[in-house]
């Protein structure tokens, strides 16, 4: 399933690295950072639900593997975002957990806690569409 994770978070990770991209240099300065995030975030999360959900239906993992892979590809999530904010916005670990719990920080990690929800969210709706088949 470590590898079910790593795909499903480099694929996330690649959309939502140019998605940040786009959002830090072109619309944040427009709009500012919070709606800038609420236009990112639900782009972000439906790639994030057509990824797993087509990972989980290759995979067909028990629930519990389901979540092992997004809790993984969560932790696997966190450090690239740790590390970027370390090596590329010179920001110190302690000010980058800092900004994930003051908005538009809570909003974007939200939206990371589902990512790491979505693996075992469509498992079991495979599961529920296998049953009623």
């Amino acid at each position: 399933m470590a590898s079910a994770a790593f795909r499903y978070f480099a694929t996330v990770f690649s959309v939502g690295f140019i998605l940040g991209a786009i959002r830090t240099l072109a619309i944040t300065p427009r709009i500012g950072a919070t709606a800038a995030v609420l236009i990112e975030l639900p782009i972000i999360l439906v790639a994030s639900w057509l990824v797993a959900t087509r990972i989980v239906r290759r995979t067909r993992p028990a629930p519990a593997a389901a979540f092992a892979m997004g809790v993984f590809a969560f932790i696997l999530l966190m450090t690239a975002e740790a590390l970027i904010a370390v090596t590329v916005a010179d920001q110190g670990l302690t000010e980058w957990s800092a900004a994930l719990f003051r908005t538009p920080g809570w909003i974007g990690l939200a939206g990371q806690i589902a990512f790491g929800l979505f693996p075992l969210l469509a498992s079991r709706r495979l599961r529920s569409a296998d049953i009623r088949a």
